[in-house]
């Protein structure tokens, strides 16, 4: 078990910072530290002869006065959900009588812009929820206490109802790396073709579709432009999922009407669940308090993190070796990296998201980090994945028992596009025939740049072992051995992730 540290305890044998000083910097975990000094306005953490991070006192102290006045702030509260017709239960519940139930919707529908009017449909669907799934929406809530501020942000941007934030547990329930049956993904559930007329890139290592940020911005783009076809927020939710057209069908065949429920019954019918899902959600979360519904309290919230640009590739176990920070936590951050590496490509602009308080020590450390990194990746045994957009096209060779749904699987694309791009009418292949492909995937990708859970072979030749000790991390252990890696201590002995390190583990060392 790694031994962590706070600074506060730490800094009681510093001179020249104060106990406010030393307070401030409390959340400050520290790994490894061998010694601890201070000069001028800097703490100096030495945590290995090669490895010694700064913490700035003045910009540490904006950092914690700055989230203070964030989380006193009134925002700081703010905080795939269709069902099927025989998931709906007819019944009723004593918490919330008909009568109670008409006169919120009542106070909901004066003071939103959609038309929310009480019919049998929707209170049981308000009813099924609060009777099936209600522990769930206080998973739902404490998700929302960091992605709800960031949409509130961008909804505003564009002029979207705040309320419209709901919609995207309706899509994903609040999962950034969603993918649907189709091949929808993301938070907001953006189809590929969607997703690249929205500017959402897609490419070997990075999917923009998971993004937060950028599939907000990419959904409030495309609400607005369905408002602005139908002039009605709840046409606009029906055409977001499926599609403006069959909602002009509809409207035509309910004889001209625009009111929802007039042409619900004309929609598909996974359309005509879902307004009412988003309603449902809606009442939910607007009535949580009286149906005793509470957002647990682990998730970072949106104020608490920054972003930062990173001027060279980085992978998020060499951000874990050196400012210690989760990986469980910048994947929570990042999700649209998918190999858990930050790319660095001319004209792209990935950043990388981090807690508030790893952000100074990132910029403080940002030479060193590079530095590191390119150490490692010098004593990389296999190269990273090759870096490509997704509509880049590639010549694939059939070999000895290819068969189209293989190749299809095998890049991340349909059978029926394989036959398309290359003029197919059926499917029969020859060895030696070249393929045509616009790939969405790299099939090696993951096992090479993440955990390949095939044994690899050892090394032959004299090795050490070493005995691992409370507070050792594999990227402490890699410099006290001349030539070895933290990639090689994983390889020869078959440790997939930095925190699989255990007080008494044997590690093979290979001598050079």
């Amino acid at each position: 078990m790694r031994k962590l540290r706070f600074i506060a305890i730490l800094l009681i044998s510093v001179t020249g910072f104060s106990q406010k000083e030393k307070d401030s910097l409390q959340l400050q975990k520290i790994e490894d530290t061998k010694e601890l000094f201070s000069e001028n306005d800097t703490l100096f953490i030495k945590k290995s002869d090669s490895l010694v991070l700064k913490f700035h006192k003045e910009a540490t102290l904006i950092d914690s006065l700055w989230l203070n006045e964030l989380i006193k702030s009134p925002l700081y509260d703010t905080i795939q959900y269709v069902l099927k017709e025989d998931e709906i239960l007819v019944t009723d519940l004593e918490e919330l009588p008909t009568d109670v139930l008409k006169e919120r919707l009542q106070i909901l529908d004066s003071k939103t812009p959609f038309h929310i009017e009480y019919n049998t449909h929707l209170e049981q669907v308000i009813k099924t929820y609060l009777k099936r799934r209600k522990s769930a929406f206080s998973g739902l809530m404490e998700k929302a206490r960091y992605y709800f501020p960031m949409f509130e942000e961008v909804l505003d941007k564009y002029d979207i109802p705040l309320e419209m934030k709901y919609l995207a547990i309706v899509e994903s329930a609040l999962k950034p790396r969603a993918r649907s049956r189709v091949g929808a993904t993301g938070l907001w559930q953006f189809m590929y073709q969607t997703g690249k007329q929205f500017d959402l890139n897609v490419s070997s290592y990075v999917d923009e579709r998971s993004d937060p940020y950028s599939a907000t911005e990419a959904a409030c783009k495309y609400l607005a432009s369905l408002y602005k076809i139908f002039g009605d927020w709840d046409l606009a939710l029906a055409a977001y999922n499926s599609g403006p057209g069959n909602v002009t069908k509809a409207i035509r065949r309910s004889g001209g009407s625009t009111n929802y429920w007039n042409i619900r019954h004309n929609l598909p019918r996974e359309t005509a669940n879902y307004v009412p899902a988003f309603y449902a959600t809606l009442y939910i979360f607007e009535y949580a308090n009286e149906h005793n519904i509470k957002a647990r309290e682990n998730t970072l919230t949106y104020f608490e993190t920054d972003t930062v640009q990173v001027k060279r590739q980085l992978t998020f176990e060499q951000i874990y070796e050196t400012l210690n920070v989760d990986i469980e936590v910048l994947q929570f951050l990042n999700p649209q990296y998918k190999l858990d590496i930050v790319p660095y490509i001319k004209g792209r602009d990935y950043k990388l998201a981090l807690p508030v308080k790893d952000v100074g020590n990132f910029i403080s450390n940002e030479q060193l980090i590079y530095a590191y990194a390119d150490a490692e990746d010098a004593k990389r045994e296999k190269p990273l994945p090759k870096y490509f957009e997704m509509n880049d096209r590639i010549v694939y060779r059939v070999k000895s028992g290819d068969f189209l749904g293989k190749i299809a699987n095998k890049y991340g694309v349909s059978v029926s596009s394989l036959k398309r791009w290359n003029n197919m009418r059926s499917t029969r292949l020859r060895i030696g025939q070249r393929l045509i492909v616009y790939p969405k995937k790299l099939n090696t990708s993951v096992a090479v740049a993440t955990s390949n859970k095939t044994k690899k072979a050892q090394p032959e030749g004299n090795f050490s072992t070493h005995t691992v000790k409370s507070g050792d991390s594999l990227w402490s252990i890699a410099q006290k051995y001349s030539n070895v890696s933290v990639q090689n201590i994983k390889d020869w002995n078959n440790i997939w992730s930095a925190k699989s390190l255990k007080p008494g583990m044997k590690l093979k060392i290979f001598t050079k």
